[in-house]
């Protein structure tokens, strides 16, 4: 086998570079895994290191796994490839019995727990929502090597914004310390942390892993936080076969403690290090890359892409008036998308925050787009999935593999909840999906000839790495959450002032990560770029908003088509323009959204049939059970309202309730106006429900 054949200049260099110090600045798209694998492969056939003497470290699981994939079809199977945290217990747990005696102690999932336990020590309110972000600030300081009773001062120092005094979190930091001591329990830090002590205070057990692990690769190298960097050179102990790959420019997640100066630095720390470059973008289109490369053009640490795909459609920059319109206009472009042929697992829709999500689902639901949100629940971890492993296990053992795969799995998956055809969505539509892509694995594996015996395994390989089967939906998901996935269409939404910049960023270094976050959306995308901002919060409100200044320099070189696509003059079909609403009682200009669907001022008096808004309701619930999604998705109580007051008999009547557009007439008019004219008769001819 030549483990060479294939790979270009660049990725080559980087193949026979087989003796370290080694840096792999490798941009966006450009295979450095490709490169990375080969290298390993290829020091591994010519004789250079054993299979067994590689460490490559990574940061998450599915990760880990594909690198073992990969190595596995080169040749080379023996390789470990760990995430820090899997290779940092591993070991610990193995020589714990022998330097401290006794059983290991208990790994925590979640801070959490112990947190609300020293919230009430400390007589405290124990809000969730709040714990959780003291959570982060606790990872933080750990991972910087900050104690709690030096915490106030270096949160300050890296002007942090913690969600309490800092002396409050330095006082819980320390209750939750304390706590896991007293039970002997480790979190994750902790797993570093202590793996280096053993190390450092036992000669002989840092001698042995020096002697197990002579040959070390890390991936993702702009992530890697002081405690993983303390691991790492313990792990080393002074030795220098060491390649590191990354991009100082997909740095965004410094506020966890990741820095890019161990990367961009790595040069002056080795200094007989071979740096090579990877620039040749195999990903994305020519107009991908060009945008991206003028998104970062200021950057220190640039690394100019090369596009090596065919042409393909320019990037599409839209305004919009609200972001109620944003939504649908984006919603309305996947149908387009979809209808097109781009798969809806190949379209994502990124934004800033997790709370920008609602105006997507709201909007997606409405047009019938399926969708999911990635950063829930991981694939394998979900309810359904699990029932569908334990129920195909147990098939496997008393056929015995025999039966043919694609119907078994079918059958068991049926009895469960798949059907033939999707329900209408929330839940149901999501549990549906998680079985329906089982079922496609199923008929993949079943091609290639596995049996269910072997699909099992498969499934068990893949819930250990994390590797979870294509699920048919557009992603949703923040621009964090994105990193590391590519998708052919790339929605980046909300991209204003006080967003993107997020408005929290305030030095010049955290506005240069929030412009990386930008890069790194705009990176995803293989073919179809759409970017989208709005100039007001909801509909009829003050268009105050700018677009972010990271969009300066980038509209005008795009074709003026794209720009004007989201101008009020060309909008798409079925938006209302953004016109001032008045009260139909009073008179007075109504900016408060609740009041526009009213068509009236909160304390103006409301004139209505009660009968009809009982019908409404009864009605909404009925059509949601139906659709197995939530009432307020069919309409919300306000809306409801507004329909009760107005009585809208006509198509026109109903789309000037605002919120009311051609999705949802087409999907509930007729039903609406049905019961609505059935109160008119009803109180001409003086009949009522009593």
């Amino acid at each position: 086998m030549d483990v060479l054949e294939g790979l270009d200049p660049e990725q080559r260099a980087v193949a026979e570079a087989v003796r370290g110090p080694v840096c792999v600045l490798a941009g966006a798209g450009t295979g450095k895994t490709r490169a990375i694998t080969h290298r390993i492969a290829y020091a591994v056939h010519s004789g250079v290191i054993e299979p067994h003497s590689v460490l490559a470290v990574t940061f998450t699981t599915r990760a880990a796994g594909e690198l073992k994939q990969r190595l596995r079809l080169l040749g080379a199977p023996g390789v470990q490839a760990r995430t820090f945290h899997a290779a940092a217990l591993r070991q610990l747990s193995y020589f714990w019995p022998r330097v401290i005696g006794g059983d290991p102690p208990q790994v925590i999932e979640s801070k959490l727990p112990l947190l609300i336990e020293a919230s009430r020590d400390l007589r405290r309110n124990a809000d969730r929502g709040e714990l959780r972000d003291v959570a982060a600030e606790i990872e933080w300081a750990k991972v910087t090597q900050i104690g709690p009773e030096d915490y106030p001062t270096a949160a300050a120092k890296a002007r942090r914004t913690p969600p309490i005094a800092p002396e409050e979190v330095a006082r819980l930091y320390e209750g939750y310390e304390d706590l896991r001591r007293r039970r002997n329990l480790i979190d994750f830090e902790t797993i570093l942390e202590l793996t280096a002590a053993v190390m450092t205070e036992h000669r002989e057990v840092a001698a042995q892993i020096r002697q197990q692990y002579r040959y070390f690769v890390v991936d993702e190298f702009q992530d890697v936080n002081p405690l993983q960097k303390l691991l790492l050179d313990t792990w080393l102990g002074g030795r220098d076969d060491l390649c590191v790959v990354g991009d100082p420019n997909q740095t965004i997640y410094s506020f966890t403690g990741a820095t890019p100066q161990y990367l961009t630095g790595f040069a002056v720390e080795h200094p007989s290090a071979s740096v090579i470059r990877l620039v040749r973008d195999y990903r994305s289109t020519p107009q991908v890359v060009t945008l991206a490369n003028r998104v970062m053009a200021r950057s220190p640490h640039r690394l100019e892409l090369l596009a090596q795909r065919p042409d393909g459609p320019e990037p599409v920059l839209t305004e919009y008036d609200d972001e109620e319109a944003e939504a649908l206009g984006v919603a309305l472009t996947v149908k387009k998308l979809m209808a097109d042929g781009v798969p809806a697992r190949e379209i994502a829709v990124l934004f800033r925050i997790n709370a920008q999500s609602g105006a997507y689902e709201q909007a997606f639901g409405e047009a019938g787009v399926p969708y999911l949100l990635r950063g829930a629940e991981r694939f394998f971890d979900r309810p359904e999935v699990r029932q569908a492993v334990v129920l195909l296990r147990g098939a496997a053992r008393s056929a015995g593999g025999a039966e043919p795969l694609a119907p078994a799995v079918h059958a068991i998956l049926s009895g469960i909840g798949l059907t033939a055809e999707p329900p209408g969505g929330g839940r149901a539509r999501e549990k549906w999906e998680s079985l329906k892509a089982l079922a496609d694995l199923a008929e993949d594996l079943a091609a290639d000839g596995a049996d269910l015996t072997g699909f099992v395994a498969e499934l068990e390989r893949r819930a250990m790495e994390q590797h979870a089967p294509p699920v048919e939906g557009v992603t949703l998901a923040s621009l964090h959450a994105a990193k590391g996935l590519e998708w052919d269409a790339v929605f980046l939404v909300g991209l204003t002032e006080g967003m993107l910049p997020i408005i929290y960023a305030e030095t010049p270094e955290q506005i240069e990560e929030e412009r990386r976050l930008l890069y790194v959306g705009v990176t995803r995308a293989r073919e179809h770029l759409h970017m989208s901002w709005a100039l007001a919060r909801s509909p009829g409100g003050r268009r105050s908003r700018r677009p972010s200044r990271f969009l300066e320099g980038l509209s005008h070189q795009l074709p003026a088509p794209a720009v004007k696509a989201g101008r009020r003059s060309e909008r798409t079909a079925g938006r209302r323009p953004a016109v001032p609403l008045h009260c139909r009682v009073c008179g007075k200009t109504l900016a408060a959204a609740p009041e526009q669907k009213l068509g009236r001022c909160a304390g103006c008096p409301a004139d209505y049939d009660e009968a009809l808004l009982e019908s409404l309701r009864s009605w909404r619930s009925a059509a949601a059970k139906e659709s197995k999604v939530p009432p307020y998705v069919v309409f919300t109580d306000v809306t409801l309202q507004a329909i009760a007051e107005r009585v809208p008999t006509t198509e026109a009547d109903l789309l000037a309730i605002a919120g009311i557009g051609r999705v949802k007439l087409e999907r509930y008019g007729e039903a609406v106006m049905e019961l609505c004219r059935a109160a008119g008769d009803s109180s001409v001819t003086g009949v009522t429900d009593e």
